[in-house]
């Protein structure tokens, strides 16, 4: 395959290649609508689908909820409670999926004529989905049904308990099964190893599962002639939670992940949800909220309820009526998320220093706070390019860990793995994220299990390693409108990235280190046109070093991600860089 530019390789040593099409955008004959097409074509669409593709709707990508296992049993029992006036609970995970997927099952109960209660897990002391303790003493309080929400695949032990409490539970999750199955009046995952139909679907996030048994729901309510003498809940407005849950849980956006998204941040800007609304206040956005701001604003503060703070903040938030409360909760979740990052950057720093595997990156440490272990663990594979588990340990030796993994390499499959073989005291997750915990004398065994199992994948993964790029640009060719053309493949996030461009060659005019450790450069081209480039936390990295020392006389090619500055007067377009390499 043809290189991009002819670079075999860049500041970071690698090639860069045509994502798929080649579009050089400097051809006179180029139309702005034909880089869309080929954005789209590039993620995998067929030509018969572009349309579909270009505007994702819900109706267009929505799949009959009855071809997941279990979907019409959870249904039926759901509508029972409805009619009945039932005390249902609903057991949600203390992160951003778990939030939405409580509030959104809350909010639709409500509008059913329920009054049903949320329980969040507090990480530290009870620890990740349901526990039996918990359960008996919900069924004790009075619920009759529990559905548990981006939990309970796993929870074997804790379900049994609840059945012999005699209160029935209805799991609504995605991760990762094994074979045998928990006890469950219904258990609705499209990753059921034996799930038919629905296994196509198993890239949703735990919010649009709940959005689909919500659909179930109400289809079953309307075929027993329940909404004769009253109006039926629209949950199409329900969309704004399962956008939140689907990017902030890294879900892959394609098929009816797109259209979750697409249409949910057309709810968000409505702000219909009190909650949200003051989020986005509390998180300084003065416009409508985009794909992005939900995964690096919006999301990571609803986290830090769960990580450093109050575990139920987040469904509080999502589900109050109160403005008032809503701005206190948001600023207190605000305010978390500060303390969150300090207690991140002293973890990450410790972790760096540790000694680690080749394939797979596995850290532990005393005293660490396990409520960001996951965001270090992320921090770790983006800078060793491989996936890294981080543990914290307690005073008993216990190890609570957080993994993030590589695009090719399945950690969820092999952290089941090694729970099956005894490896784990617990464990589990999908294919770029697993949770686990293990004692603190079997770490060494688990690293070594990883690094046997993974070696192949991970060194397959890395060999392949290039920078895909969409399009070649002139330097005067990043400009606002260029950004707003490829806006409208969107929206971009994980499975569907965000177009990236290649442009040049420039000279550096000015380069300098900003903020907390970012790179920024101006750059010219020959036509005098100038830029301005953003690397981001990389100072200390090779790609921000070769920035900081590169002659001012020495041409180069620039990789990334085209973004509109709008905090000027007006608006202008800058390059977020991903790479960058010598033009001669």
């Amino acid at each position: 395959m043809e290189n991009v530019a002819g670079i075999t390789r860049s500041f970071l040593g690698q090639a860069w290649r045509w994502r798929a099409l080649a579009t050089d955008v400097r051809d006179p004959g180029f139309r702005p609508d034909d880089l869309v097409t080929q954005l789209l074509l590039a993620r995998g669409v067929g030509r018969e689908a572009i349309e579909a593709n270009r505007t994702p709707s819900i109706r267009g990508f929505m799949p009959d909820p009855s071809i997941f296992n279990d979907m019409d049993k959870a249904a039926r029992r759901l509508a029972d409670a409805v009619q009945a006036g039932e005390q249902v609970t609903i057991f949600g995970d203390y992160d951003v999926d778990g939030a939405t997927s409580a509030a959104l099952m809350i909010r639709l109960l409500r509008d059913l004529g329920l009054a049903p209660a949320a329980y969040i897990p507090d990480r530290l002391m009870e620890g990740y989905g349901p526990s039996g303790e918990a359960l008996v003493r919900i069924a004790g309080g009075g619920a009759t049904l529990i559905v548990t929400v981006d939990c309970g695949a796993q929870a074997f032990e804790a379900l049994d308990m609840a059945r012999d409490a005699g209160v029935d539970v209805i799991v609504v999750d995605h991760h990762k099964c094994a074979a045998a199955l928990p006890h469950a009046h219904a258990l609705v995952n499209p990753n059921r190893l034996d799930e038919g139909d629905g296994a196509a679907h198993g890239h949703l996030a735990a919010v649009g599962v709940a959005f689909l048994l919500g659909a179930a729901l109400l289809r079953e309510l309307r075929g027993r002639g329940f909404f004769a003498d009253r109006a039926e809940p629209k949950l199409l407005d329900l969309l704004d939670l399962v956008a939140l849950g689907t990017v902030a849980d890294v879900a892959q956006l394609k098929g009816l992940n797109r259209a979750f998204v697409a249409q949910g941040l057309k709810v968000m800007a409505q702000r219909g949800n009190i909650g949200l609304a003051a989020l986005v206040e509390a998180s300084r956005l003065t416009r409508a909220p985009t794909c992005s701001d939900l995964g690096f604003a919006l999301g990571p503060r609803i986290n830090a309820g769960g990580r450093v703070g109050r575990a139920d903040l987040g469904v509080r938030l999502l589900t109050t009526e109160d403005v008032n409360e809503a701005r206190t909760i948001a600023a207190e979740l605000d305010r978390l998320n500060e303390e969150r990052r300090a207690i991140e950057a002293i973890v990450q720093e410790q972790a760096e220093l540790l000694p680690h595997g080749s394939a797979v990156a596995v850290v532990a440490g005393q005293g660490w706070h396990p409520g960001v272990i996951g965001i270090v663990a992320g921090r770790l594979k983006e800078k060793l390019g491989i996936p890294a588990i981080v543990i914290a340990l307690d005073e008993t030796g216990t190890g609570k860990g957080s993994g993030r993994s590589i695009t090719g390499v399945d950690l969820g499959a092999i952290v089941l793995a090694a729970k099956e073989m005894g490896l784990l005291v617990a464990g589990g997750g999908h294919a770029m994220a697993a949770g686990l915990t293990i004692e603190a004398d079997r770490i060494p065994e688990f690293a070594a299990f990883l690094e046997e199992r993974l070696a192949a994948a991970v060194a397959h993964a890395r060999e392949d390693r290039a920078l895909l790029v969409d399009a070649l640009l002139a330097p005067g060719g990043v400009t606002p409108g260029l950004c707003e053309t490829m806006e409208a493949g969107g929206p971009y996030g994980m499975g569907w990235p965000a177009p990236r461009v290649a442009a040049g060659p420039f000279r550096i005019v000015r380069v300098d280190v900003v903020g907390n450790g970012h790179v920024r450069a101006i750059v010219a081209g020959d036509d005098g046109r100038s830029l301005k480039a953003m690397a981001f936390r990389s100072a200390d990295t090779l790609l921000g070093q070769t920035l900081l020392q590169a002659p001012r006389d020495r041409k180069l090619w620039l990789a990334g991600r085209p973004k509109v500055d709008d905090w000027g007067s007006r608006p202008a377009a800058e390059l977020h860089l991903d790479d960058a390499a010598w033009a001669d």
